[in-house]
């Protein structure tokens, strides 16, 4: 699958896991974003925002949650220069106050996306995708959105094979 870029936005440092606070070194997100470009080829993209934030995770869920009530875009610190030789854009992310977080909105809205297929790619804490499969809709109204399969973040790294394996039947 040449034509495929896997874009994702992942968190590291403290998160709330199964009854307590976890530093991870690497976000879940990215891990299986990871299993996904190694099973399929293609390209990966990481959607990482300038302004860093909090380190504590308390605090970090409040500037994320500041930021959709605002309806705010994240200034992210670089793009793919184009899309134009994609075909298809596995989008994976966490889900944050059971939708999108804020900095992919701002990946989505900088591209046109017309005779794109987007598969999201979720990870969340068993909210499963909320409603961020119709917020890519929104945000990319011009592309092809299919729901793809959602795995609670602290199983990630046990679901290698899982993602895979879903990759592989794209």
């Amino acid at each position: 699958m040449e034509h495929v870029l896997t874009a994702f936005f992942s968190m590291t440092g403290e998160t709330y896991a199964d009854g307590g606070v976890v530093d991870l070194e690497k976000g879940y997100t990215q891990i299986a974003a990871e299993y996904i470009q190694e099973a399929i080829g293609g390209d990966i993209f990481h959607i990482e925002q300038i302004r860093e934030y909090a380190s504590d995770h308390f605090k970090m869920i409040e500037e994320a949650k500041a930021e959709l009530q605002g309806d705010d875009r994240p200034k992210l610190k670089d793009f793919p220069d184009s899309i134009d030789g994609y075909d298809t854009i596995i989008l994976a992310y966490p889900n944050w106050w059971n939708t999108l977080p804020m900095p992919v909105v701002t990946f989505l809205t900088h591209f046109d996306f017309s005779g794109k297929n987007i598969i999201a790619f979720n990870t969340s804490g068993g909210g499963g995708f909320g409603n961020s499969v119709s917020a890519i809709k929104k945000y990319a109204p011009q592309a092809v959105v299919t729901e793809g399969i959602t795995v609670k973040g602290t199983q990630v790294e046990n679901s290698k094979d899982k993602i895979q394996k879903w990759a592989k039947e794209l």
